[in-house]
């Protein structure tokens, strides 16, 4: 065991038998869950949990969908960041990594850190992590290196951003990693800017093929919630909404269970129909 871990092991208990450290910081908050929570050591060495073939293929075809429709975003940031050498990943709602993006330069240091498909990177597995945090937390996270709850993960920068189904559901985490020690916290918050960007991708063409033939009324974008967006039949009945759309207008599973006029969902001062625009997802509009 390394003089670096064994201090990294030390400064994470020390945080978390303070009474404070919770309270002021995220980082200490989640590894205050690893340990009380999850019964994690920061310098335990269990072996890396990963689903078998049989049970990762299972789960690929369960998100098939989400899988086709994230491809080519997952590709096109790959190019971006893949040089660097970063991994582009993404898990599902538990931190089961479905899909890997890395150079071939890189790959052996990807799996022998354990980002490998099938492998499990929730926090209840892993302690405080990109995928496990921002997926516990549901927002996206930056861990950086010696933030990691694990000593044996250290070397990992994580970049991360939750992306949510067609019904505002929490479905999966997008990841950017890198094991060099020559990324520093600024080039993280650089990707991290992608990375968001990459995830409100996913998360409005998922709602777009879910919602295929349907209208699709854009109301707003922020780089936290996502893109604002509902979906409506040819009557102007409200048939679905995103995350953010839930989150701004209050909608529930159980308001949108009976489709809505588009104006009394937007409310009565809401602009003329003719002055929200109809935005184009997946080839339709």
């Amino acid at each position: 065991m390394s003089r670096t871990s064994i201090c990294h092991g030390d400064t994470v208990l020390e945080a978390v038998r303070s009474p404070t450290s919770a309270g002021v910081s995220e980082i200490a908050a989640s590894w205050c869950r690893s340990v009380f929570n999850h019964g994690l050591d920061p310098e335990g060495r269990a072996t890396r949990e990963r689903l078998d073939g049989a049970a990762l293929s299972a789960l690929r075809a369960e998100h098939e969908v989400m899988l086709a429709v994230a491809a080519p975003v997952l590709d096109h940031m790959f190019r971006s960041v893949g040089r660097s050498g970063c991994a582009v990943i993404l898990s599902d709602a538990r931190g089961v990594i479905l899909e890997r993006r890395s150079g071939d330069a890189d790959a052996a240091g990807f799996s022998a850190a354990g980002l490998v498909e099938g492998a499990r990177w929730g926090e209840a597995e892993e302690g405080t992590n990109g995928i496990g945090t921002c997926l516990f937390e549901d927002k996206p996270v930056v861990i950086h290196r010696d933030q990691h709850f694990a000593s044996r993960n250290v070397d990992i920068s994580c970049m991360d951003a939750p992306v949510h189904d067609p019904h505002g559901r929490l479905a999966a985490a997008l990841d950017v990693s890198s094991c060099r020690d020559d990324h520093g916290t600024a080039m993280a918050e650089m990707i991290a800017a992608l990375v968001r960007d990459a995830a409100r991708k996913i998360e409005r063409d998922y709602f777009c093929r879910h919602f295929a033939g349907r209208r699709i009324i854009f109301l707003s974008d922020d780089a936290v919630t996502g893109s604002a967006l509902l979906a409506v039949d040819r009557d102007d009945l409200v048939v679905g909404a995103s995350r953010a759309a839930r989150l701004r207008l209050g909608l529930s599973d159980a308001v949108l269970e009976t489709p809505r006029a588009l104006g009394q969902v937007l409310g009565e001062d809401a602009p003329p129909l003719s002055n929200r625009p109809t935005v184009r997802c997946c080839g339709r509009r």
